[in-house]
């Protein structure tokens, strides 16, 4: 820029912050342009849903520990669930079928285990049995597993979520098992060739 910085000159600690660029190998479509985004919308719509499971997971396993006899849990899980009931019940009902599937998956991401084995362990098998069944009705499996290294729109997810965590527009949590981002990126370009 025609200037030459001496030592007499100073420079400000100050960071600037550049727009993302995000560099690609091939150009998408159109039409897989359209899908990501709206794979992107369902995503940031559904996974604080998962984020707040998994922490009142976390609270009520602490406060089910506090108790030694089965009454007081049980007594106690009514009033967590009769709360989280109150709370969100409403607001997922409102979720698309494709929001209540990728809603699935977050859940087993952020807590390790899948939706079915949580209602399974906290109600009683009969119950996560007919919640399935029910969601069926949705196209929707409760017993879903979020695997990115083997499914496609699960890799997806992930890169929506690794984008929204560095942008600032989702609010990063620590999924229950670790994943190795560049180690998935790798895996998937290697199934790209």
């Amino acid at each position: 820029m025609g200037y030459v910085l001496s030592e007499a000159d100073s420079i400000f600690g100050d960071t600037i912050v550049l727009p993302e660029i995000v560099i690609e190998r091939h150009k998408m479509s159109d039409d897989d342009r359209k899908q990501f985004l709206l794979l992107q919308k369902r995503v940031y719509a559904t996974y604080p849903y998962a984020r707040i499971a998994a922490e009142r997971l976390t609270a009520l396993n602490r406060g089910m520990g506090k108790f030694t006899n089965n009454k007081d849990k049980k007594r106690y899980f009514k009033i967590v669930e009769d709360y989280l009931t109150n709370e969100f019940e409403a607001r997922l009902k409102k979720l698309s079928k494709k929001q209540g599937q990728i809603l699935v998956k977050l859940i087993d991401r952020q807590t390790g285990t899948t939706t079915y084995d949580l209602i399974r362990n906290l109600k009683s098998g009969w119950k996560a049995f007919w919640s399935n069944t029910a969601a069926s009705m949705f196209n929707i499996d409760l017993k879903l597993k979020y695997q990115p290294f083997e499914v496609n729109e699960d890799y997806l997810i992930e890169t929506i979520l690794v984008r929204g965590f560095e942008s600032g527009r989702l609010r990063k949590q620590a999924p229950a098992q670790p994943i190795d981002f560049d180690k998935l990126v790798d895996t998937w370009s290697e199934k790209a060739n």
